[in-house]
């Protein structure tokens, strides 16, 4: 293959990984939009939509997989593919992530925690998302670095929410039935894993972002 289409292709794999991630950005939204809102319509075009983002990853992981058999990259060029494919799956998996957010949307029965603000926690994740694809798109080191910092202030706002829902829970009054009482844990359960589900999205943030760095400098300091 004649070195100018070999470049075209690896030039095409980062416009689709890109639009992959704009694609998830978009599920993910949707999701936390669904949460707020109580829209159970819009928290199945969630959970029906997964199946595209599927679709994209699989399409994605075979091009990936014929660079690598068919033209035997190396150095940079196989760095930038190896980090593609570890890209594209921290991505499939946020999107996993979002269709949990329209699961819940569905099962919630009441609201819980009033001042735990999850929108505020989906708005910092997904900035992080957004900032660590710049990040790849345009091989920008800095912004590596900065996603890692990114990571300890929303671990830190999920902690917070996670002991305003225990604190609640404690300061609730006792619940009158074990019926009830087994409906309440069950939200209560459900929004502590709504919680966890947006911190994992910021820790594959982080994986895109030091995926990135070892693309660029081989650098493996961020990597866990």
């Amino acid at each position: 293959m004649p070195r100018e289409e070999y470049q075209d292709e690896l030039n095409q794999l980062r416009e689709d990984v890109l639009y992959m991630s704009e694609l998830v950005l978009d599920r993910l939204q949707m999701g936390l939009s669904a949460l707020e809102q109580k829209d159970e319509e819009l928290a199945w075009n969630v959970i029906d939509g997964d199946h595209e983002v599927n679709e994209l990853y699989l399409e994605l992981e075979k091009e990936c997989t014929d660079l690598i058999a068919l033209q035997q990259p190396v150095a940079g060029d196989l760095r930038f593919i190896a980090a593609s494919f570890k890209i594209i799956t921290d991505l499939e998996r946020i999107a996993d992530l979002a269709t949990n957010l329209g699961d819940y949307t569905l099962e919630a029965k009441k609201n819980l925690a009033p001042d735990v603000d999850i929108q505020a926690i989906g708005e910092a994740v997904i900035e992080m998302v957004k900032t660590a694809m710049e990040g790849y798109g345009q091989e920008d080191i800095e912004n590596c670095y900065n996603i890692s910092d990114h990571d300890d202030e929303v671990d830190e706002m999920c902690e917070g929410a996670s002991e305003l829902v225990a604190r609640d829970l404690i300061e609730r009054e006792s619940v009158e039935t074990e019926e009830k009482t087994k409906a309440l844990m069950q939200d209560v359960h459900r929004l502590l894993l709504t919680i966890r589900d947006l911190e994992r999205v910021g820790d594959h943030a982080v994986n895109i972002a030091a995926r990135t760095l070892y693309m660029v400098e081989s650098d493996d300091e961020l990597l866990y």
